[in-house]
């Protein structure tokens, strides 16, 4: 049987991603800025596309909060 579904701390644990995504990024951003002269350019191009599907989950995430924390408002 499927445990029901508890939506009580979705919130809370989105924002939670949302803050770990987002010191991801800026560490990303830092290792690039401190060693742009030693990486090769499909390193940073790697690192540079993994920080744009961060951002892109970074603005999925903020909308599912939204969503979410007006679903417990309607509850």
């Amino acid at each position: 049987m499927a445990k029901p579904d508890n939506r009580a701390d979705n919130v809370g644990k989105l924002q939670d991603t949302v803050q770990d995504t987002i010191e991801n990024f800026r560490e990303a951003k830092d290792y690039l800025n401190e060693h742009a002269d030693e990486i090769s350019t499909t390193e940073r191009n790697t690192i540079e596309e993994k920080n744009n599907r961060r951002k892109a989950s970074i603005r999925g995430m903020r909308e599912e909060i939204k969503d979410e924390a007006k679903h417990q408002r309607n509850t």
